[in-house]
């Protein structure tokens, strides 16, 4: 087992942002985190890696608890965190070869993993002059660089343009090949694209851990809808497909619908209703 989350709970004060979660992931599996922004991913990757600590529960990377031989499961880690911290005034290949000298990695591996990553035409220019798209692919050649067994990736296409968002996608799914990820995002078609199964997370909570096969199979979907005007749930009885609509906050709807097209790539015309 290269990860065994069990009973996590997590509490900022009286907030509670895990809620009993558990969950596991075998040798080789790439295996999308989808959920909504503030659903709990982010915080649930920061306890994998150890960088902060659960409230409850337990999580063992590789059969090493985090908690007690934090030093032993890190090192079978690589971590992209979702803000990428990056030294931009360092050039590509000297801000790695700095990583490498904290792993004690030869500079010939670092020139291995810039090719790997598809750095080589980028490795002389300041991480400052990168796009979006090049500085995400230093942020995961850093992760690779001590070569880990499990890769922990925290929504690492946002804010990428569609070139750059297919090729991050497919560098992603070769370098899964060989090892266990885990894959954040609030994206479906993220998970599509990568992975074989998902782990649904709600407010906290697992809502769902299915073969991607599985979930994409089922005719019922809940989408999040943020209108840009507080609507009344009357108004939304004329979009196709619509089971029920559930107002969680504002202007904040949970739809369900009962069909397996895919409804989030379509736009919602509410019209108003018409009284004679």
């Amino acid at each position: 087992m290269s990860i065994a989350v069990k009973n996590i709970t997590k509490l900022y004060g009286e907030q509670k942002a895990l809620n009993n979660v558990s969950f596991s992931i075998e040798k080789g599996e790439i295996v999308g985190f989808l959920g909504p922004n503030g659903a709990g991913k982010s915080t649930m990757m920061k306890i994998i890696t150890g960088y902060i600590n659960a409230s409850e529960g337990e999580v063992l990377v590789n059969n090493f608890d985090i908690s007690s031989h934090k030093i032993e499961a890190q090192k079978c880690i690589g971590y992209l965190p979702e803000n990428n911290p990056l030294y931009l005034e360092m050039y590509v290949r000297e801000y790695l070869q700095f990583n490498a000298s904290i792993h004690k990695i030869s500079k010939e591996e670092v020139e291995n993993v810039i090719v790997k990553v598809g750095l080589t035409p980028e490795a002389h220019k300041k991480i400052s002059q990168l796009s979006k798209g090049y500085r995400q692919r230093v942020g995961l050649a850093a992760a690779l660089l001590h070569n880990p067994e499990v890769l922990i990736l925290d929504e690492p296409t946002t804010g990428l343009d569609p070139n750059q968002l297919a090729e991050i996608r497919s560098l992603i799914k070769e370098v899964g090949k060989d090892k266990t990820v885990l894959f954040s995002t609030h994206i479906l078609q993220e998970v599509e694209a990568i992975c074989d199964r998902v782990i649904l997370i709600h407010n906290g909570q697992i809502i769902a851990d299915k073969n991607l096969k599985e979930l994409t199979g089922n005719q019922e979907q809940l989408i999040e809808v943020e209108f840009d005007l507080k609507i009344e749930k009357q108004f939304l009885e004329n979009i196709p497909h619509l089971k029920s609509a559930n107002n969680v906050h504002d202007t904040i709807w949970e739809l369900t619908f009962d069909t397996s097209k895919k409804i989030c790539a379509r736009p919602f015309l509410i019209l108003p209703m018409t009284t004679d």
